[in-house]
C-alpha cells in the first residue's frame, strides 16, 4: 500500500460518512428512540457507536508508536443493559442535527489520520492487527452498515455510493467473491449479517471480518 492507495482510501472513508450523514439529515425531526434496523440499540445509541468507532480507530493510528495488544485506554459506559457500550456521547437535548454533526466530526478525524500515517504503520484491532488502508475500510463499513440500520429505523430509504463498498468489502471480506459489477451494497449487508445474497445461504451470522492486511 502507497501513498496515493492510501489516499484513495480516506477519499472512499470521506465519501461514505458525507453520503451516511446526508441521508439522514432529512429525518433529524424524527423520533431517534426507535431501534435501528434489526438491532436491540436505538437510533441514537446506534449512530453514538458509529461515532465511537470511528473516532476509536483513528486513536488507535495516533500514537507515536500505536499498541499492537490493546485499544487505546477510553472510559465506556451504557445508559441501559442493551444499549452499545459508548465513549463518545452527545447530549440528546442537543437534537439529532447535533449527533449526525459530531458523527460526521468524528470521521473527520479518521479520514485525516488515515491521509497522515505512513502506510506500513500498523495499530491493534480486535479483529486482527491492522493498517491505515484496513481502519479506513472498517470506518467504511461501521458508517454504512449503521447508518443503513438507522435509516431502516426511521422508514428512510438510501442506498450507499458503490465504490467505497465494494473496496471496503474486498479488503476486509476477500471471502465474499463478488464482481464488482454485481450490487456490492447487497453483498456488504450480507457479510455483515444483514440480507440476503443471490446464490449464497440465506441470512449470514455476522462473526468478524478480515482485518489484517491481506500482503501481511
Amino acid at each position: 500500500m502507497n501513498h496515493d492507495q492510501l489516499t484513495a482510501a480516506a477519499a472512499d472513508l470521506e465519501l461514505a460518512v458525507h453520503s451516511a450523514v446526508t441521508a439522514l439529515e432529512p429525518a433529524a425531526g424524527a423520533d431517534w428512540t426507535v431501534l435501528a434496523g434489526g438491532l436491540e440499540w436505538d437510533c441514537w445509541e446506534t449512530m453514538e457507536h458509529m461515532a465511537d468507532a470511528l473516532f476509536g480507530y483513528a486513536l488507535q493510528l495516533g500514537p507515536s508508536k500505536p499498541p499492537l495488544d490493546h485499544w487505546v485506554h477510553l472510559a465506556w459506559q451504557r445508559d441501559r443493559p442493551a444499549a452499545p457500550p459508548s465513549a463518545f456521547r452527545v447530549e440528546r437535548e442537543a437534537g439529532a442535527g447535533a449527533l449526525l454533526e459530531a458523527v460526521e466530526a468524528a470521521g473527520a478525524v479518521l479520514v485525516a489520520m488515515v491521509r497522515t500515517v505512513a502506510p506500513d504503520v500498523r495499530a491493534f484491532h480486535s479483529y486482527g492487527v491492522s493498517d491505515p488502508a484496513g481502519f479506513a475500510a472498517m470506518g467504511i463499513v461501521e458508517a454504512l452498515v449503521h447508518v443503513d440500520d438507522v435509516a431502516r429505523g426511521l422508514g428512510i430509504e438510501w442506498a450507499p455510493p458503490a465504490g467505497p463498498c465494494a473496496r471496503a468489502l474486498a479488503r476486509l471480506f476477500p471471502e465474499v467473491e463478488v464482481e464488482v459489477a454485481d450490487d456490492p451494497w447487497v453483498a456488504l449487508r450480507w457479510a455483515t449479517g444483514r440480507g440476503e445474497l443471490p446464490g449464497r445461504p440465506g441470512l449470514r451470522q455476522f462473526e468478524q471480518w478480515h482485518s489484517a492486511p491481506l500482503g501481511d
